[in-house]
């Protein structure tokens, strides 16, 4: 996401900073306003075609930023504290670098020196999730850029993405999602 930002909103979200924090609750005064921008990104995010292209995409990462600013700058009482500490750091970050390799806990425990339990205890502290949810929500995130912004075949986003075959990604994305990537890429 920070490549969709000015490297100024980056640094004043602190988004280079990879922390991580449980939800949010939003205090009553920044309710609206952050409802009032979500709901603007997300109306302007389906106006694909209404404007210039790269007006368009300007539109939507002006819209991201101001949504990042309010978030971040929310009071310190709303926001919960980092958790997860350097297991769940070490253990996000070897998710990025193979979740196309490898969707399983124990790939990764293994490779971290730690148990499956701890690394889920650790993300569970972290964010919120299972890590075998957050290993799976990182693939669903790769595979939904990937079916809106190529012309891949779903079987080739499947290989990509490290599953034994495109009938298993179709699967894991219909479990997911409630739809087949097909009609994914459809709808959208």
């Amino acid at each position: 996401m920070a490549h969709a930002l000015e490297p100024d909103t980056v640094t004043a979200i602190g988004l280079d900073q990879r922390a991580w924090r449980l939800p949010v609750t939003l205090p009553a005064e920044a309710d609206a306003p952050v409802r009032q921008t979500l709901r603007m990104l997300a109306d302007e995010y389906r106006r694909l075609g209404v404007l210039p292209l790269s007006a368009h995409i300007e539109v939507v990462r002006h819209l991201l930023a101001v949504l990042l600013l309010r978030l971040t700058h929310l009071p310190a009482t709303s926001r919960a504290p980092a958790a997860g500490g350097e297991a769940f750091h070490r253990f996000h970050q070897a998710v990025e670098d193979d979740f196309a390799r490898t969707h399983r806990v124990e790939d990764y425990a293994a490779r971290l020196g730690y148990s499956v339990r701890s690394l889920s205890r650790v993300t569970q502290a972290a964010v919120g999730l299972s890590a075998k949810r957050f290993i799976d929500d990182r693939v669903l995130l790769e595979a939904r850029w990937m079916l809106l912004h190529t012309d891949l075949p779903a079987a080739s986003v499947a290989e990509r993405l490290g599953f034994p075959s495109a009938t298993a990604f179709a699967r894991f994305f219909r479990h997911r999602t409630a739809q087949t990537p097909t009609a994914f890429r459809a709808r959208a």
